[in-house]
């Protein structure tokens, strides 16, 4: 458990002064913002296309890790549409941005630096895989349901044409145009020229430390007040449901390299994404979802150690 924590503790830390130099106003929430525009605009699309260039493309089109990741977040993204739609009765939209908060991972920002120091650079590859999925499946279909809510103006548009403006949005996205490009280079074997191959280790480097910095400062002035029996729902569905459910498909991938599974588990394991109350903006739920991504936050110093140290004593997973 002592190696365990000597792995998770250095994230929270992070986090940790990131929220206390917010919260002494060395920075402001708005400078969390520039931050982060930062990591998502430059910093991770360098990271992601590094990753992925320089390896083949066998290596990084991985089917097994993609099916298993897949399916496990489709899994509990049913599974929270469901509980939400009908056992809780909320509407489409909410159900959608509850089901998103269970199965879409902060794979940037909180699980690559964790898998960064547990498996070394196979953590890049498992960052472009995972973001692969949330990318193109989960987030473009979790949108179009919400955008079906008739409570938040989706009447007016059919299924179709509010999954080719999801579509669109996707593809207009940096982080997007390095995961294509980084996967063009790894399809044809091509190198960036060595100047061009330096500056994007540089910014490369940058997206550790100030991706944890800044989902620690947007944390300042988030209370849970009177939220506790909506949010613990997916809380637990993004701690312990999203990484069983990942896991449960790897083991029906017995031939895949234990690193990597061991990666998917690990990113399935971190809290959800930290563009989620962003998105949430547009149907006004941003409050509720900022609310569950503090409560997922605190919540998954103690989940993760528990993961890893389960990890740890399994064989077959790379710990």
């Amino acid at each position: 458990m002592t190696n365990v924590l000597g792995i998770t503790a250095p994230i929270y830390l992070a986090l940790a002064v990131g929220f206390a130099a917010t919260h002494w106003r060395i920075f402001s929430l708005a400078d969390m913002r520039v931050l982060g525009r930062f990591i998502t605009q430059f910093a991770l699309p360098c990271l992601v296309f590094g990753a992925l260039s320089k390896r083949s493309a066998t290596d990084v089109l991985n089917g097994s890790y993609l099916l298993a990741y897949a399916g496990g977040s489709v899994a509990v993204m049913l599974l929270g549409m469901a509980w939400s739609r009908w056992g809780a009765r909320r509407g489409m939209a909410e159900s959608a941005f509850n089901a998103m908060g269970m199965c879409c991972s902060n794979s940037g920002f909180i699980g690559y630096p964790l898998a960064l120091q547990l498996l070394g650079p196979v953590a890049g590859v498992g960052l472009a895989l995972c973001m692969l999925v949330e990318n193109i499946v989960m987030i473009p279909i979790l949108l179009v349901l919400a955008d079906t809510d008739v409570a938040h103006g989706g009447a007016g548009l059919r299924w179709h044409q509010l999954l080719r403006q999801a579509l669109w949005r996707l593809i207009t996205m940096p982080l997007f145009v390095g995961m294509l490009l980084g996967l063009l280079f790894a399809w044809f074997g091509w190198q960036l020229p060595a100047p061009l191959d330096r500056t994007v280790t540089i910014f490369s480097g940058a997206c550790t430390a100030v991706s944890l910095f800044v989902i620690g400062g947007t944390l300042v002035g988030l209370k849970l007040r009177g939220m506790g029996a909506h949010i613990s729902q997916i809380v637990f569905g993004k701690l312990l449901l999203h990484p069983l459910a990942v896991g449960l498909c790897l083991l029906c991938m017995p031939s895949m390299d234990p690193a990597l599974r061991t990666a998917a588990v690990v990113f399935a394991a971190v809290p959800m994404m930290g563009i989620y109350p962003v998105l949430a903006q547009k149907y006004g739920l941003e409050v509720p979802c900022a609310a569950a991504q503090l409560a997922t936050t605190m919540a998954s110093f103690f989940s993760l150690s528990l993961v890893l140290w389960l990890l740890h004593w399994m064989p077959g997973w790379v710990l």
